[in-house]
């Protein structure tokens, strides 16, 4: 993925939001964050509760990482970041 670093994408499909959670899910494994890369296995045949779920939960849980901690997620955080804004589009 690229970085949209002007403007974020909000108008975003399920297939884009899809394909976006599976980057997350990979750059947390790459991480050693399984807790985090696990919200989102399989996440395309999840229904849309159950992501928007998922991906405020798992922003919440980056937020409340010790301070020193949150510089190395930082683009994890701005995909999840991105989906949110998107999640109205979930279908």
């Amino acid at each position: 993925m690229t970085d949209e670093t002007i403007r974020w994408p909000t108008n975003l499909d399920r297939k884009a939001i899809d394909e976006r959670l599976a980057d997350v899910r990979e750059k947390a494994l790459e991480s050693n964050l399984a807790e985090l890369a696990s919200r989102f296995v399989d996440v395309a045949a999840m229904p849309p509760a159950k992501v928007a779920s998922n991906v405020v939960g798992a922003l919440t849980w980056l937020l409340n990482r010790p301070e020193h901690e949150r510089p190395q997620y930082e683009a994890i955080t701005k995909q999840l970041e991105m989906v949110a804004m998107n999640l109205k589009n979930l279908k």
